[in-house]
């Protein structure tokens, strides 16, 4: 492929075949060991569909902005499969997220969890549906995860390049986790200050939605430090704009574009940055009436 700019409708199309390859593959792996499992890959081919592909994006344009050579069909189908594997990982993340936070909905379609306890509900099986289905989506993201890695180390990348991108790739996936666990501690604890609450964004989303993800993409074309310090002074606070921007969504967005209820965020208790700046801000008694409501799943609009 000559050296040119990637139209994103084609990025997308080329990261959702290798998608689509990878659940083809390992469906039939699923369909031998049994057919009760058709399931499962069901509601990852659905999962997985569409998306902006933002991962795979900054992955790919970190590794040609560091000098990554797209010329070579080759090593720019191998860029792809490799930025593409952080779409299993996306997929994880989100499939977890919904079942920590109880979330009914994903991109207008029921959670993963609530799919599987549909299934187990019209089956009339025994137990409960709910068990079941959070069970269900527990090991499909675990699942997701698994492939996360096989992609990325299979994508075609030589070796040198992968050895160089895979630490980078396990720092992100701890940094992740533990982002995850401080969203779950700040809404125990009740919430905090501002300063906490930026924390679990930077971590949770700003460094795994973007600098990693571009930092990934650079060691895959053997770039300099100079190089990664430059994309994370890009990448971390246009990641934290992101998220900031996604936590507005979650409490003014129309449900029509963002696939998930208005004020999501206030009936699950999110303590996000926009709640921490609202109780820094408010007086005793607007604090009150923000922490009474906040965390009710009868909240209304």
């Amino acid at each position: 492929m000559a050296e040119s700019v990637l139209d994103p409708a084609e990025f997308r199309s080329r990261v959702q075949s290798v998608v689509s390859s990878v659940l083809r593959q390992e469906g039939q792996l699923l369909a031998r060991i049994s057919p009760d499992l058709l399931p499962l890959s069901e509601a990852l081919e659905e999962f997985l569909s569409g998306g902006k592909r933002l991962r795979p994006a900054f992955c790919y344009w970190g590794w040609r902005g560091a000098g990554g050579d797209a010329s070579d069909p080759a090593l720019d189908d191998a860029a792809i499969r490799a930025a593409a594997s952080l779409e299993f990982l996306q997929g994880c993340a989100l499939i977890h997220d919904d079942v920590m936070d109880g979330s009914d909905t994903r991109r207008g379609r029921p959670a993963v969890h609530h799919r599987f306890a549909g299934l187990h509900r019209g089956a009339t099986w025994l137990g409960s549906p709910e068990t079941f289905g959070v069970g269900a989506a527990i090991l499909l993201g675990d699942l997701c995860l698994s492939w996360a890695d096989q992609v990325l180390l299979t994508s075609g990348m030589p070796a040198d390049a992968l050895q160089r991108a895979k630490g980078i790739y396990d720092e992100m996936r701890t940094e992740l986790m533990a982002g995850q666990y401080l969203d779950l501690l700040e809404q125990a604890r009740g919430g905090g200050s501002i300063e906490r609450a930026l924390r679990v964004v930077q971590y949770k989303s700003a460094k795994y939605t973007i600098e990693r993800p571009l930092h990934i993409g650079a060691a895959l074309a053997g770039a300099t430090p100079e190089v990664h310090a430059a994309f994370t002074a890009y990448g971390l606070p246009l990641g934290e704009a992101f998220q900031m921007r996604d936590d507005v969504l979650g409490i003014f967005g129309d449900p029509k574009e963002t696939g998930k209820p208005a004020g999501d965020d206030l009936r699950e208790g999110k303590r996000t940055v926009i709640i921490a700046t609202a109780l820094d801000r408010a007086t005793e008694s607007q604090a009150t009436v923000v922490r009474t409501h906040l965390g009710d799943p009868a909240l209304d609009d």
